[in-house]
């Protein structure tokens, strides 16, 4: 992804409009292929739940990244409304994200121990949708590239998204053209607290008639924010009750990265400024 244009995911629907392949709604969603896509590798019943809800989860975050490009193409524009209307409409996803948790938070520890094992090194961590969004929020991580260096095409893909702004670079590359001085600088590292940014986001919440639509920006992004915290805490809570403090599937080091995570805020010059206000 370039700096001038969005990428999207692709949604093509492929043979929706062959005929032979069943009613015109198990076509246009792919019913067969969807419903062939759970294979579990135990006779665990809840491994199924685990696979399901894992799937699920993929699903919305495309459509999370989805929005949140369409959100920054929006920003690019100068088109507040549109960002507004994108972010709101990814923050509805979001909220599913978070309440899908809900689907394996009362699996026991016996229950996913007794399916742990076909699992393999297979961890959550190794989602590139997932990862994608990571960096769209300014986690970004080049190490993280190193275990996707087997699949070329998803290597590069995040390779691009790793060094293209992310969604808060957009928002504060438009406030720097609506006047406020913010260093806007896209980088390859995680993002870092600025006072300049605080500064200018003071100034948006103090006189928003001079900055029109940017104090509504700005509480769209921490409602975005609010959520990835919501994702990260419920996370923590599900693998803490689910198995424990054990190290990962993948290799992680399982809670204790997970508490981290949680307690880190994106976007965080929308938090320290309220301390200000």
């Amino acid at each position: 992804m370039g700096h001038d244009t969005v990428s999207t995911p692709n949604l093509s629907f492929g043979r929706a409009e062959e005929p032979g392949h069943g009613t015109p709604y198990a076509r246009y969603v792919r019913l067969e292929e969807l419903h062939g896509l759970q294979h579990p590798r135990s006779k665990v019943p809840a491994e199924l739940s685990f696979i399901v809800t894992t799937q699920v989860m993929e699903l919305l975050f495309d459509l999370l990244r989805h929005e949140w490009t369409q959100a920054q193409q929006a920003l690019r524009e100068d088109d507040v409304p549109g960002a507004l209307a994108a972010l709101r409409r990814g923050t509805h996803v979001q909220d599913v994200l978070v309440n899908s948790w809900d689907l394996l938070a009362t699996m026991t520890p016996l229950e996913f121990g007794a399916f742990r094992e076909v699992l393999g090194e297979a961890s959550g961590f190794q989602s590139s949708a997932f990862l994608r969004l990571e960096f769209l929020l300014g986690n970004k991580s080049e190490h993280l590239l190193r275990m996707y260096e087997e699949v070329p095409g998803t290597h590069a893909e995040l390779a691009d998204a790793l060094r293209a702004p992310g969604l808060y670079d957009d928002a504060l590359a438009l406030l720097a053209r609506r006047g406020l001085a913010v260093p806007y600088e896209p980088s390859a590292e995680r993002y870092r607290p600025l006072p300049e940014v605080a500064a200018a986001w003071r100034r948006v919440y103090t006189d928003p008639a001079e900055y029109p639509g940017l104090a509504e920006l700005g509480e769209a992004l921490l409602d975005v924010a609010e959520r990835v915290t919501r994702w990260r805490q419920r996370h923590y809570s599900s693998v803490k009750r689910t198995m424990g403090d054990k190290p990962g599937t993948g290799g992680s080091s399982g809670l204790a990265w997970l508490k981290r995570s949680a307690e880190q805020d994106v976007f965080p010059e929308l938090w320290t400024v309220r301390n200000e206000l």
